[in-house]
């Protein structure tokens, strides 16, 4: 812990972001043992988890929150929306995202992959930015319940000071 990194998003008008959370990046988090970060999210109560890549389109989830930890490879992902920030991530990076958080691949290795997972097991829903998704997009957002832990740390952790 220490070096974590924060980063607060405004609404765009298409990717709402949160008004009130930031990402929280977690760099090198996993760096040693990248192939553990299934089994420490899903430890901490981050669930319904998955392995794959990350769309390559803005997308968000308004009803929960999401965490990405790269599994293998590295890439660059757009964090909140097209105003937003262009990160390089790589094998043992995790990011947290707060509802409302666009995020879309912009390029990456062949061999990248993620690992997805959501407080509690959440089902995530899956918005574009679509004007016609307002405004309950934003009701939801501020709606999503608070983790209980700490996707990498557990009950300790930056999550817990900077996400109240």
């Amino acid at each position: 812990m220490g070096n974590e990194q924060f980063y607060h998003f405004e609404d765009d008008r298409s990717i709402p972001n949160n008004p009130r959370l930031p990402l929280i990046v977690y760099p090198g988090a996993f760096k040693e043992n990248p192939e553990t970060i299934e089994a420490a999210f899903n430890k901490n109560d981050w669930t319904n988890s998955w392995i794959d890549g990350v769309f390559d389109y803005h997308h968000y989830h308004s009803n929960t929150h999401e965490v990405l930890g790269v599994r293998s490879g590295s890439a660059t992902i757009q964090f909140g929306g097209e105003q937003g920030e262009a990160l390089q991530v790589s094998a043992g990076d995790v990011a947290v995202l707060p509802a409302g958080t666009g995020h879309k691949l912009l390029e990456s290795t062949d061999d990248f992959k993620v690992v997805g997972a959501y407080p509690n097991g959440a089902e995530p829903d899956k918005k574009l930015g679509k004007p016609e998704e307002r405004p309950d997009v934003l009701e939801a957002i501020l709606d999503a319940p608070l983790p209980e832990k700490d996707p990498v740390y557990g009950n300790d952790g930056p999550l817990h000071v900077n996400w109240t």
